[in-house]
């Protein structure tokens, strides 16, 4: 279900998880620069949106999240961990040319990240979500058709 990932940033490896309330994810701007927005809200955070990191893809598409003014982006990481129905962690790569799917959704002063996810056989996780992965060749501008 993406608990955690990998990225580089400033010639670190870095890696993130979930349960850190400071977790923050790569983004791709329109201008082509990375941009670190938080990931998510637990439940100890300010704020009405969604508590949790991440958005089924179905939920998005059935207007859940509208309130949200959610907007797709592209996280740019290496990798990306999820735990297996006994706790073990597993490593995805991506491919050079891939990225995660985001859902950028405003709740007042703040901003917050969420990984879309979708049901899918790969997945090792109890839920069998899975992070909807896409090519570096779909376009952001106009990416409702994303959602």
């Amino acid at each position: 279900m993406c608990g955690g990932v990998q990225f580089d940033e400033d010639g670190q490896t870095i890696k993130t998880f979930f349960p850190n309330p400071k977790a923050r994810l790569p983004v791709r701007t329109r201008q082509g620069q990375t941009a670190l927005v938080p990931w998510g809200r637990r439940e100890e955070q300010p704020g009405r949106s969604a508590q949790g990191g991440w958005a089924r893809l179905e939920s998005i598409q059935q207007g859940a999240w509208n309130r949200y003014q959610p907007r797709p982006v592209k996280i740019i990481v290496d990798a990306f961990m999820e735990k297996d129905t006994e706790g073990n962690s597993h490593w995805f790569m991506l491919e050079p040319n891939q990225f995660i799917q985001g859902l950028i959704a405003t709740d007042g002063a703040f901003t917050r990240l969420y990984v879309v996810t979708e049901d899918n056989e790969q997945s090792c996780h109890e839920k069998r979500r899975w992070p909807r992965i896409l090519e570096a060749s779909h376009s952001i501008r106009n990416s409702r058709s994303l959602f």
